[in-house]
């Protein structure tokens, strides 16, 4: 068993399904922003030419909308048409990105955790545009960025159990 260190703590990517948000998209943005963002982003959808259009394109969570199979041209096209809503576009997964208000993006944990002197982040999406880039730069956190289940597991047992992988 592993000796505890007071004052450290390790965040781990959960790709905001795991957990649950701390504030709710329809609360701060609304129903009627929500719908306009939702039908101009599937009218968008519509009139493209992509070669499959099938499956879901479009997953609402509590913090998050998540657009599936189209990123870089949407992103623009967003961020022009809906810049009064101040939102953030993140790239989500390998086809997807995430969209949510400026502020809500993994950094927001961290104004819970003052007690904690060292914070680790491990994050697949560190670059930048990438939904880890901003607590991985963050002064507040030491940023790991991991490929792997395995990769992760490696590089906590060095930092954590003074072991080499």
């Amino acid at each position: 068993m592993a000796v505890r260190r007071p004052g450290l703590i390790a965040l781990f990517d959960v790709d905001g399904t795991l957990t649950a948000p701390r504030k709710s998209l329809k609360t701060h943005l609304g129903d009627e922003n929500i719908r306009d963002f939702i039908n101009f982003t599937l009218h968008y959808l519509a009139d493209i030419d992509i070669p499959i259009k099938r499956g879901t394109f479009i997953e609402f969570r509590s913090g998050m909308i998540n657009v599936h199979n189209i990123r870089a041209k949407m992103v623009e096209v967003l961020r022009e048409k809906f810049a009064h809503l101040n939102l953030t576009f993140s790239i989500g997964g390998q086809i997807s990105f995430d969209a949510f208000p400026q502020g809500w993006d993994k950094t927001y944990c961290l104004k819970y955790l003052d007690e904690f002197e060292e914070i680790h982040f491990f994050g697949d999406k560190t670059y930048k545009g990438g939904n880890d880039h901003e607590i991985y730069e963050s002064a507040r956190t030491v940023g790991h960025t991991v490929t792997s289940p395995d990769d992760t597991m490696d590089q906590c047992t060095t930092l954590f159990l003074n072991k080499q992988a």
